[in-house]
């Protein structure tokens, strides 16, 4: 199947998997999936076995997990935590599952444009995660117990530096040698419920701009040539996307007060989701509207998760801070 010509645009496993369930049913060949649910928090774990699972769902071949909150919204501290320590037991047995050793060296790349707010999460996670490779490097007797490795760098982007980030990446990938590298990143989504309450693992690397048609070179372990493990959060969603969710909505509405739909919507009711989206495409592209939308309140937004984001990662990465933070209980 041609995710493509559905019309999906999306970074997320879990929604292209969605789109795909639609067409062939839960059962999706090559596709594992897994879903559990507490205290808010909605983990999706994802796993694409094999080709047929990657065309199914345009996904390559790895493991995705992905851990939907729509309460953070709310900006409730206490759940904020509590997404903090879900996310720390996720990824930390993300990295068991590809063989991570515990004092492997990290490296942490936070990929995107600083200077906008819907991209910068990246820059922010890399402002606040704890970083230590100079301490093992200029006085390691000093290090206490339980800590390991861990550089990051934010690279900016192509506009800003007129250097491909995947080149900028490689060339500091070989002269520090990490054994894993982290990239956090910016994602699109197609729903508008996701933007900033859904952040997603994933063992296949990142390529950045994939979700709203602007292609880089990826970054990934085939062209860095270590493990690459993408940390994303849709920030951004296509105005096509809004209107056809909100055509969605107004029918739904329509249809609890009346049975005459299809007077009223015409042919518009008989349409299936993609090929209203697609319809949808074809009125506002030529004029320029299909514009990348984002939330009014992003400011708050991207602090919140990219903090949510880094301490889940201080605490993954690091046996000691783990271990200071009560409560914490990890796979």
């Amino acid at each position: 199947m041609d995710m493509g010509r559905l019309g999906v645009r999306t970074d997320l496993a879990l929604e292209a998997r969605e789109v795909a369930a639609r067409q062939l049913g839960d059962a999706i060949p090559g596709v594992e999936t897994e879903t559990v649910s507490q205290d808010g928090i909605t983990i999706t774990r994802i796993r694409v076995l094999d080709e047929r699972g990657s065309r199914a769902i345009g996904k390559q071949v790895g493991h995705y997990v992905t851990l939907e909150v729509p309460g953070l919204r709310r900006k409730d501290a206490v759940l904020q935590e509590k997404v903090s320590r879900a996310f720390a037991a996720e990824f930390e047995a993300f990295l068991a599952a590809i063989g991570t050793a515990p004092d492997a060296k990290v490296l942490i790349v936070g990929l995107g444009n600083w200077n906008v707010t819907p991209d910068a999460l990246g820059p922010i996670v890399v402002e606040n995660v704890l970083v230590t490779r100079h301490y093992f490097e200029l006085m390691p007797e000093r290090v206490s117990p339980g800590y390991r490795q861990v550089s990051a760098v934010a690279p900016g982007v192509l506009g800003i530096t007129g250097i491909e980030t995947s080149e900028i990446v490689q060339g500091i990938v070989e002269k520090s040698k990490p054994d894993l590298v982290i990239c956090i990143d910016a994602l699109a989504s197609r729903s508008i419920d996701r933007l900033n309450t859904t952040i997603q693992i994933a063992d296949t690397g990142i390529h950045p701009g994939s979700g709203i048609g602007n292609k880089r070179k990826g970054l990934s372990r085939e062209t860095l040539g270590v493990p690459t493990v993408a940390v994303g959060v849709p920030t951004v969603v296509y105005a096509s996307t809004i209107v056809n969710n909100s055509i969605e909505m107004i029918m739904e509405h329509v249809r609890k007060q009346t049975n005459r739909t299809r007077e009223i919507f015409g042919m518009m009711e008989t349409l299936q989701e993609n090929e209203r989206l697609e319809f949808v495409r074809e009125v506002l592209g030529p004029l320029g509207q299909d514009m990348l939308v984002t939330a009014k309140e992003i400011d708050e937004f991207i602090e919140d998760v990219a903090n949510i984001i880094s301490s889940g990662l201080n605490m993954a990465l690091h046996e000691a801070v783990r271990s200071d933070n009560a409560g914490i209980h990890t796979h």
